[in-house]
């Protein structure tokens, strides 16, 4: 069959006015203004995941201070942790990797923004082979899949990292999701399957959100660095894959200048009010 040069039209398409229409205008000068003072920054060290808060309408950094390294990212409602990021519904109403201007929502019954990103040193990046980066297509490594391909055990899994990082907010493994892959390249080959690309990121670089609403967050430094030399069946005792992590940078900002702030709202769960088509039971008399 011929190839055909037909650009099929997005799923979910923003219209004017519509939740999925973003202000770039309002975003840009949250991302451009210098009005914000330090109010939290931490390193994550190699292998490892922490866990911190981030109050609504305030700026989240994170980089890469030494240079390449991949990072999982975890969203939660600091209030309500049954409200968490969904990366297939972000990926869906966003796209497959995202930059400056898209959104990551949460969860069902709540839907909302949980925040935009207003800034990537890495916007536009594609390598020769497709891939992009800030990865949605893929997920966290885990000691699960680990054991299961190689039999060997490690503990130092991205999944793992996070469970830690989590524990002291009184959140599970249970908690832990589906991630966004920060400053990881991947894409789909011929066969349309999944591959990862060497991270691209040099020191500096950065990706930094609003937060729309209050945020717990967690990041685990990827245990395959920046999976230049990525494999299964780690061994602490002789890791080639060692050599290739470096910590990720944390830097939270408060905005000092109220005026930026006054045409924007938290957003609220989406409304849908239905019983998903189940009546009430009526007693009896």
């Amino acid at each position: 069959m011929a190839k055909s040069s037909r650009v099929p039209r997005p799923a979910y398409e923003p219209s004017e006015g519509s939740i999925l229409h973003v202000d770039r205008e309002f975003y840009s000068q949250i991302g451009s203004s210098t009005a914000r003072e330090l109010v939290g920054s931490f390193e994550v060290p190699v292998r490892s995941g922490k866990a911190w808060t981030v109050d609504k309408g305030h700026v989240c950094r994170l980089s890469t201070p030494h240079g390449p390294q991949v990072g999982d990212l975890n969203l939660w409602a600091r209030e309500n942790p049954r409200e968490r990021f969904w990366a297939s519904r972000t990926r869906q109403l966003q796209k497959s990797h995202v930059t400056t201007f898209d959104r990551l929502w949460s969860c069902l019954p709540y839907l909302r923004p949980m925040c935009t990103i207003i800034g990537d040193s890495l916007a536009g990046y594609k390598d020769d082979v497709g891939g992009r980066v800030h990865d949605l297509l893929g997920t966290r490594c885990d000691g699960y899949v680990n054991a299961m391909l190689t039999g060997r055990q490690f503990d130092f899994h991205c999944h793992s990292n996070l469970t830690r990082a989590v524990l002291p907010f009184g959140l599970y493994e249970s908690d832990v999701h589906d991630v966004l892959n920060v400053f990881q390249v991947t894409g789909l080959n011929a066969n349309d399957q999944y591959f990862m690309e060497p991270c691209p990121a040099k020191p500096g670089d950065y990706f930094e959100f609003f937060a729309e609403i209050d945020l717990l967050c967690a990041l685990s430094t990827c245990p395959g660095g920046d999976l230049s030399a990525w494999g299964w069946g780690e061994d602490e005792a002789d890791d080639s894959m060692l050599r290739c992590c470096r910590p990720l940078k944390v830097e939270v900002f408060r905005l000092t200048n109220p005026s930026l702030l006054s045409p924007w709202h938290p957003p609220a769960p989406a409304s849908y009010t239905g019983m998903h088509g189940m009546m009430m039971p009526v007693s009896r008399k």
